[in-house]
């Protein structure tokens, strides 16, 4: 099967699955303290960790696989467990330095980007 679309099928399915961890969150936890995204975050890095080490005993991962579970599922469900195993990878590399600028770009600039696009978007909004 094209690997774009196994990565479309698993993205649905991991967004699915991101949506009702939500919706749960929200409903048994309330709106507080947003503990299903955390939840998200680590269990979607607690499976990419699982799943690169299943992968790594493998001699010949498949691609399909690989696009299905790790993009698709995994990036649908939480693009954080793209980002710890980057972390991890260069960590792993012994390039210490380089995981923790990328940690602190990848945090620090993400925060930034977000208020600038709420500003610039609510600026948008005024003029328009």
């Amino acid at each position: 099967m094209n690997l774009m679309l196994l990565t479309a099928l698993g993205g649905g399915l991991g967004a699915l699955l991101r949506h009702g961890v939500n919706q749960a969150g929200l409903r048994f936890l309330g709106p507080a303290f947003p503990w299903w995204t955390l939840t998200v975050n680590v269990s979607g890095s607690l499976a990419m960790g699982l799943l690169a080490a299943i992968l790594m005993q493998r001699a010949e991962p498949s691609d399909g696989l690989r696009a299905f579970l790790a993009t698709g599922i995994l990036g649908g469900y939480t693009t954080f467990s793209a980002f710890a195993l980057d972390f991890a990878g260069l960590v792993e590399r012994k390039a210490t330095g380089v995981a923790l600028l990328y940690a602190g770009g990848s945090v620090g600039l993400s925060l930034v980007a977000v208020f600038l696009g709420l500003w610039l978007g609510r600026q948008w909004l005024v003029t328009s």
